[in-house]
């Protein structure tokens, strides 16, 4: 009798394991084209620039973007903020400001926050301000 109690608590064990494991098969996947932009030389005069890193949910079920946050007031995400569904694509927009700040090289951090299996992803921006 305590072999079939034993036996039948060590099933009961490996079937919550499997079916715990099936559902957590399922989930959403970021992939970006490229993860650093860099807007290479430009006039102060010029200083506000942007560019968009795409992405890709490659895995299945929806992708939620949580946040998006810069390393500094100069530089503003703006992400798409509906799921995006198993196979679908969405942007990530940054908008550098550097005007009246130092000119010179800079290299600026954008850290995105999603539900994905990489929960954290960090997209960098960088480029050269040159003085009027």
């Amino acid at each position: 009798m305590k072999k079939i109690f034993i036996l039948s608590v060590l099933c009961m064990i490996a079937l919550t394991s499997v079916f715990a494991q099936a559902t957590d098969d399922k989930q959403a996947e970021i992939k970006f084209e490229k993860t650093t932009y860099n807007f290479g030389t430009f006039p102060e005069k010029d200083g506000k620039v942007s560019c968009v890193f795409k992405f890709k949910n490659t895995g299945n079920a929806s992708l939620i973007i949580h946040q998006a946050i810069a390393s500094c007031g100069c530089t503003v995400p703006k992400y798409t903020k509906e799921p995006i569904k198993p196979g679908e694509s969405g942007t990530i927009e940054i908008h550098y400001n550097g005007k009246g700040r130092n000119p010179g090289y800079f290299k600026k951090s954008i850290t995105v926050r999603t539900n994905a299996k990489n929960k954290v992803t960090r997209l960098y921006i960088e480029g050269t301000m040159n003085k009027d």
